[in-house]
């Protein structure tokens, strides 16, 4: 019987435009433990499996053997860490679902009043709370009284307009007909544009130069580097970064603060094989960090970039995380209830794309040699299109225990593949804005 891991496997695998067949590793076991109505424990199987695949074809290796309860504790990090025997803490207090009151929509959807907010950054929670015009002493409840006075579609667009992360929870109907949403479902799950500029081979000790934050990029990134690639996480001095996240997703990884105008930058940049970036389309122009600019001054570079929105329509600009994508494409209500949106059993979306965009990046590597460099995009809403757009992968997924590895004070899921971690994530920024000696 051919699992819906092997289905998903195949059209992730069609999808990123791999040669030849898919990989086909050897299980231990079925399940990831992400039970959900959409088929997330496939669509977790599977963007792992093919990113093991293309390590192993970059490498001319085995695919490792992959244990799909390893997937789930990855996909589910956020929830079993551990510093010092405590749980961190999911979610700020102003980050989550809030009643609002019935109000014309301007995409003509349903008015059932629904937001969703994300405030776990400093920046985010002020943008948010300036937008609605609320103190910086705003409390839950205090929160939650404003916003039941005003409908769900005024506070997306206020809280929008001042750059902070809110929106109307939307149902599948009202997404799919949105204007954003039809942008969405038009673009591919991976773009590839290819410089046709044969380079050659990198083998298996390559630079990655990791511009990104919060999860699917770095997900990405700690994915390469289990690949084998000396990855520098670059931060900006001014951006503050939640500490547990870095912990779980700076694993095997070097870091550095660098602002952006910083020269270093760019020769780290220039010096590359791998570029990933997770900020929001147009934030690195300026810098000489687009991805025309870079290929331009290497054209065998591999540049990888995600987002939330996806890269056309009148949300491609706009900011994003894993639960405000849930919420506006359909997915909270569909994992909620009659009384309250819901959500994935974990942030599947974030995971997955970059899972994705990790497979995506080495596969960039092992055709450089024949095809050159490339722009590869994906996004954390084509994801959850994904998901929308395979019903029949959706089966019953068995419990499994979670899986953890001991770092010290530190209690995190192991690598998806692999062995175990060789030690804990460096201090963020405790690394020189140079390569490793032997990279």
């Amino acid at each position: 019987m051919i699992q819906p891991r092997d289905v998903a496997l195949r059209d992730l695998w069609a999808r990123l435009d791999a040669p030849g067949p898919p990989p086909a590793p050897t299980w231990h076991g079925d399940s990831t433990g992400l039970a959900s109505p959409l088929p997330v424990n496939a669509l977790a199987q599977a963007s792992v499996a093919v990113a093991a695949g293309a390590a192993a074809l970059l490498a001319g290796a085995a695919v490792p053997e992959i244990d799909p309860s390893r997937i789930g504790s990855s996909f589910r990090a956020d929830q079993l860490l551990r510093i010092d025997g405590e749980a961190p803490g999911g979610f700020a207090p102003l980050s989550g679902f809030w009643r609002a009151c019935h109000g014309e929509r301007s995409d003509g959807g349903d008015t059932a009043g629904w937001v969703r907010t994300h405030a776990n950054y400093p920046h985010h929670r002020a943008r948010l709370l300036t937008a609605l015009g609320l103190p910086d002493e705003t409390a839950p409840d205090d929160l939650a009284a404003a916003l039941a006075t005003r409908p769900a579609q005024e506070v997306e667009d206020v809280v929008a307009a001042a750059g902070g992360i809110a929106v109307a929870v939307r149902d599948r109907r009202t997404w799919a007909s949105s204007a954003p949403g039809r942008a969405v479902a038009a673009e591919p799950l991976v773009t590839v544009r290819r410089t046709d500029a044969p380079a050659a081979a990198v083998g298996t000790r390559f630079r990655v130069l990791d511009l990104t934050r919060v999860i699917a990029g770095p997900v990405a990134t700690r994915t390469l580097a289990l690949a084998g690639a000396d990855v520098l996480r670059v931060d900006p001095p001014h951006l503050p970064e939640i500490p547990a996240q870095h912990v779980d997703t700076g694993l095997h990884k070097r870091t550095t603060i660098l602002d952006a105008a910083d020269p270093r930058l760019r020769e780290l940049a220039d010096t590359a094989d791998v570029v990933v970036t997770g900020y929001r389309p147009g934030a690195l122009d300026r810098f000489g960090l687009c991805p025309e600019a870079l290929l331009e001054r290497r054209p065998d570079l591999v540049v990888v970039r995600l987002d939330a929105w996806g890269w056309t329509g009148p949300w491609a600009g706009r900011r994003g995380f894993d639960s405000i994508v849930q919420a506006a494409s359909g997915i909270a209500v569909a994992c909620g209830t009659d009384e309250r949106p819901g959500a994935l059993p974990a942030q599947a979306l974030d995971h997955a794309t970059g899972y994705l965009a990790a497979a995506s990046a080495l596969l960039g590597l092992a055709e450089r040699p024949t095809r050159g460099g490339s722009i590869r995009e994906l996004a954390l809403a084509r994801t959850a299109e994904w998901l929308w757009a395979h019903p029949d992968l959706v089966a019953e997924v068995p419990a499994v225990e979670p899986v953890t590895q001991e770092l010290g004070h530190l209690e995190v899921p192991p690598p998806v593949f692999g062995g175990a971690w060789a030690g804990p994530a460096h201090e963020l920024g405790a690394d020189e804005p140079e390569w490793a000696p032997d990279a």
